[in-house]
């Protein structure tokens, strides 16, 4: 069936009990896993009106995030090696995290995502936007939503 399960994570405790799901599920089908997680770009400026952000703040801010994004899917290679499970990881600075999710999947040959959802709705839903929903229209392999 599946050989090979993309795991994106944001470090939210859905998305780690997501992670220990999938990797179970990664165990008891004989599959690989890669974990993964997309890191927002900044808006570093504004057309020609100038910098917004200035760049060594971005460079610190670009530095800090990798180094908490290495550290959970450390944490996620360790769930899996305890569970027997060969794994991956990559992190990678995205335009928008669903684009990343997707590139991701393709670019390691992935046959399946497995992700958590949120689940928000109504308001929070419309401003926050949903990376799950947008991973399912847009991706052309199968998702797998842990909720």
């Amino acid at each position: 069936m599946f050989k090979h399960i993309l795991i994106p994570t944001d470090g939210s405790p859905i998305a780690n009990k997501a992670v220990k799901a999938g990797v179970r599920f990664a165990r008891e089908i004989g599959a690989k896993v890669t974990a993964y997680q997309a890191i927002g770009a900044l808006l570093t400026h504004i057309d020609d009106e100038g910098y917004v952000i200035d760049p060594k703040m971005q460079e610190e801010f670009e530095r800090s995030a990798r180094e908490v994004a290495q550290r959970r899917l450390d944490a996620i290679g360790k769930v899996a090696r305890a569970a027997g499970v060969a794994c991956d990881s990559a992190v990678t600075t995205v335009d928008t995290p669903y684009k990343g999710i997707i590139e991701m999947a393709t670019k390691r040959r992935c046959d399946v995502i497995f992700m958590a959802s949120h689940g928000r709705r109504g308001v929070s839903g419309l401003f926050m936007g949903s990376v799950t929903q947008k991973v399912l229209t847009h991706c052309k392999i199968p998702v797998l939503v842990y909720r």
